[in-house]
């Protein structure tokens, strides 16, 4: 029994977040040492890439877990809770681990800070996770790279598969200000003796083969599966060996990511690490859910006989932007109160990152025909690097075209209830991860996400 108390280890990690972003392996390297170095028990998938890399994960562990496999899991970031990061066959750490875990952590993470500098709160969550998969013996291990891939905290471990959805610009202050540059660092993810799989495509492709070859290790290149069709609930792709199968994820550019997903499927197999039959991928894809990333929510705000439909999408780069405002347009006819001659009208909440190119996410959204005449709210979340409301509205207003107007409301919450009471249509919440996690926790009364000692993980 931890006698650290969870909200005491809430506050020991969140302190750590004043150490900010730093890259670099020494610091995760020696903290894992001095918890026994668990992460050599695990064999697994580590899964980078600039976009969907989250929704590989998702697909690949509901495969997974449809095979009666049990996995560890790291999604990220955590929309409601930090325990959504250490998941188990779909299942979150509860509270008491939680804080034991830290509790175990923190005592090395000081011995660490001696040589090496002060673990960042990234590196001892990634610690800990690696930790406790240890811990429950898992089957094996599916890891979502944090930022890049070559000085990632993840990269301190090498699992046996690696894959790469795909790169395009986004943090371009640590990770450099090209394609290329950028496919540098996730491309280092692919260590000698794996096997490795990308979607990419382009200058990023080109580099991704360089390191395979340079390390001799076999790639598969997967295509987008062939796109049958789409509805409000996902999308029905055609897979090889598979045939027509559905995707329980909005959106057509999750036949790309559903792809790459099977190709890990197909690497783990063929490295003897876990096998996923044709059935358990099918009823595993079906199944994946991905929260805040096109997941679409039906608020009652006055009660069971008022139903309002909320979009949450986490489009945080303009290549994330571009793929809601295409979603947005295949979905239009099946929201609520539309039809493909008069589609609804949209309420937008925007919130964004000072740090993010806010410019080039407002131009994919405001081009987007489905937007066309969108009430658009700026507001912000309660984060160091946000972007002021107003700021954003004024991007807004210079970026989106002749006579674009944004309405400017500071708090979420407020923002929210004002597209409730008053929106015709549809609202969508998009721009940033933290909104998005911020509008859910208003929505949402999930058990699991509830961050008391002793409930339900």
């Amino acid at each position: 029994m931890a006698s650290l108390t969870y909200e005491a280890a809430l506050v020991a990690l969140r302190e750590r977040g004043r150490f900010g972003i730093r890259l670099g392996l020494g610091r995760t390297r020696a903290l894992l040492r001095e918890l026994g170095d668990p992460q050599r028990a695990l064999r697994g998938a580590l899964v980078g890439g600039t976009n969907g890399k989250g929704s590989v994960l998702a697909l690949v562990a509901s495969a997974l877990r449809a095979a009666g496999l049990r996995a560890g899991e790291t999604p990220k970031p955590h929309l409601v809770t930090y325990r959504e990061r250490l998941q188990i066959a779909g299942r979150l750490v509860d509270p008491t681990t939680f804080a034991g875990l830290l509790e175990s952590a923190l005592p090395a993470a000081a011995r660490v800070a001696r040589r090496y500098g002060d673990p960042t709160e990234f590196e001892l969550l990634t610690a800990v996770a690696f930790r406790w998969f240890a811990d429950e013996a898992v089957d094996l291990a599916v890891v979502e790279v944090g930022l890049g891939g070559r000085l990632d905290a993840t990269h301190a471990w090498d699992g046996g598969v690696a894959a790469i959805t795909n790169v395009d610009l986004d943090h371009m202050d640590q990770l450099g200000s090209t394609v290329t540059a950028i496919a540098r660092e996730k491309a280092a993810i692919i260590e000698r003796g794996d096997l490795a799989v990308t979607g990419a495509d382009g200058a990023g492709l080109a580099v991704i083969r360089q390191r395979a070859g340079r390390v001799a290790v076999a790639l598969r290149v997967v295509p987008p599966a062939r796109l049958l069709g789409w509805d409000r609930d996902g999308i029905v792709v055609d897979l090889p060996g598979l045939g027509e199968t559905r995707v329980g994820l909005r959106g057509r550019h999750q036949a790309a990511n559903v792809a790459v997903a099977d190709a890990v499927l197909d690497a783990l197999a063929e490295s003897g690490i876990a096998i996923v039959g044709p059935a358990a991928r099918r009823l595993g894809y079906a199944d994946a859910r991905w929260a805040g990333r096109l997941e679409l929510i039906e608020a009652r705000p006055d009660g069971p006989g008022s139903t309002r439909e909320v979009l949450l999408d986490g489009a945080h780069n303009p290549a994330g932007a571009a793929v809601l405002a295409q979603a947005l347009e295949d979905l239009r006819p099946f929201l609520a109160g539309g039809s493909e001659r008069q589609p609804p009208p949209i309420t937008l909440i925007i919130g964004a990152m000072a740090d993010k190119d806010v410019a080039g996410i407002v131009r994919a959204l405001a081009g987007a025909p489905a937007l066309a005449g969108a009430a658009v709210i700026c507001t912000e979340v309660g984060e160091a690097r946000a972007l002021p409301a107003v700021e954003l509205a004024a991007v807004w207003a210079s970026t989106a075209g002749p006579g674009a107007q944004a309405r400017v409301i500071r708090s979420p919450a407020a923002a929210l209830a004002a597209a409730l009471a008053v929106a015709p249509g549809p609202i969508v919440v998009a721009g940033s991860l933290y909104l998005v996690g911020a509008v859910r926790a208003l929505l949402v009364d999930d058990p699991a996400l509830r961050d008391v000692a002793g409930s339900a993980g």
